[in-house]
């Protein structure tokens, strides 16, 4: 592993590997898996997809809202964020762990979140890839598995080995997700990169009018992330 840059194996103040919760919480999490990084790996993976609840609608415009350790206190995130969580775990774990970006086209989104986003696509849809067995492997814990039987779609399984994005297909066999463009791989979550291509993609007025309403919501004040 020598190789492998000391930045996917080190903290960041967003990525916060070292806070005593993710340690915590990581340890707990792989505590029956071994020695071995894959199997790690995947516990880490299952327990960010299913424990962290899906929510497309959480905060998203300071890097306290995409901080590991307010994630897993919160429960709850959408794919920027869980896989923000995500990686500070594997670190945790001395897996090196980075995040990752495309744009994807989501043909089974619902109304109201097309109305919410404008549009079908997701830009900087965000990832966790981990290196395992001598290279970087994808992982997507973005759906919670409730969500996906909500909407007829198999849940997405991570082995350690293989790419784990997202489906193509639902299980009805609709055009689920189609992956248009890759933004590239980074060490920290580049809160300042996503906000300029969602304004781009979604308009300047609708990212303002997003971070207004949330700052008006009691449902989570950003002042009480840490």
């Amino acid at each position: 592993m020598d190789h492998i840059d000391r930045k996917y194996l080190s903290p960041t103040a967003i990525i916060d590997s070292d806070h005593a919760t993710i340690v915590e919480y990581a340890n707990e999490t792989v505590k029956d898996a071994g020695s071995d990084p894959i199997d790690k790996a995947v516990k880490l993976y299952y327990a960010v997809r299913d424990n962290i609840w899906y929510d497309p609608y959480y905060p998203f415009y300071l890097p306290e809202h995409y901080r590991a350790s307010n994630l897993l206190k919160s429960g709850r995130g959408f794919c920027v964020s869980k896989a923000s969580l995500l990686c500070a775990l594997g670190r945790a774990c001395h897996i090196p762990s980075r995040v990752g970006f495309a744009t994807v086209r989501n043909h089974l989104a619902t109304p109201k979140l097309i109305e919410f986003i404008g549009s079908d696509l997701f830009v900087y849809h965000g990832f966790t890839e981990f290196y395992l067995a001598g290279k970087w492997v994808k992982a997507t814990p973005t759906f919670n598995i409730e969500l996906c039987e909500k909407h007829h779609v198999a849940p997405l399984d991570f082995n350690g080995r293989e790419d784990a994005i997202f489906h193509e297909y639902n299980k009805d066999k609709k055009l689920f997700m189609e992956y248009l463009e890759y933004h590239g791989i980074y060490a920290d979550i580049p809160v300042d990169v996503i906000l300029a291509a969602w304004k781009k993609a979604y308009g300047k007025a609708r990212i303002e009018k997003w971070i207004n309403d949330l700052e008006k919501s009691s449902l989570l004040n950003p002042g009480q992330l840490q």
